[in-house]
């Protein structure tokens, strides 16, 4: 098994891009992915359907808005490639606009109390910096999932925000420093902060918490973790 040839090869990845859509395309794709650059409806259209070109080509036949809303698990909205053609057969078509956007039902997910069941409105955007992938025989396009107002309804959108928000303070600070030749920040890995929440009474029965500001640990857990499995 060719590893380097196999790896990835179900991700429609940065060299997949370059392989499959125009010169030109492919730097407005690299340019929306690096600056965050809104994308033209008509580049989208020759995205999707390089993206649907190369699905089918390992069998997919149905694409799917890939989203993680506020249950602690991931969610699909599945629709298939295939539409009636007028000699009544079938046509494999893929647009930028089903590409981009999204309507799955929101009153399935929780909204936080932002709105009644009954005035549910959810869209799903794709997010172009996480590469598609195809599993199950389905095209997964990772979106992030907001309401009609605009407020976040899963745990992606929130993590983009902050990302943008560091970005646009960290290139404010760049330039405030003479620095013009960077586009952009981008976020790959945050400082590892723990915290734990106590109940006032319990705190006030951990004579450790109060006198150091930690809980200190004596004799070793009756089991650890001497097995990979665990």
């Amino acid at each position: 098994m060719n590893v380097p040839e196999y790896f990835g090869c179900m991700v429609f990845n940065e060299a997949c891009m370059k392989e499959r859509l125009p010169e030109d395309t492919y730097k407005a794709m690299k340019k929306t992915i690096r600056d965050g650059k809104s994308l033209d409806l008509t580049i989208a259209n020759v995205v999707a359907n390089a993206m649907k070109d190369w699905a089918v080509e390992h069998g997919a036949t149905h694409y799917t808005h890939w989203f993680q809303p506020m249950t602690g698990i991931t969610a699909e909205k599945h629709d298939s490639f295939i539409s009636p053609s007028d000699e009544g057969g079938v046509v494999m078509e893929f647009s930028g606009k089903e590409l981009v956007k999204g309507e799955p039902d929101a009153s399935s997910f929780p909204s936080g109390g932002i709105r009644a069941t009954f005035e549910a409105r959810g869209y799903t955007a794709w997010d172009p910096t996480s590469y598609a992938f195809i599993k199950d025989g389905t095209l997964c396009i990772p979106t992030a999932f907001c309401s009609y107002g605009g407020e976040a309804l899963d745990k992606k959108t929130p993590l983009l925000r902050s990302m943008e928000a560091i970005n646009r303070q960290a290139m404010r600070v760049l330039r405030l420093f003479g620095n013009e030749d960077v586009t952009s920040v981008k976020t790959t890995v945050g400082a590892e902060q723990e915290y734990f929440l106590i109940d006032q009474d319990v705190y006030n029965r951990r004579k450790d918490l109060i006198y150091t500001g930690r809980t200190l640990f004596g004799a070793k857990p009756s089991k650890g973790q001497e097995l990979d499995d665990h």
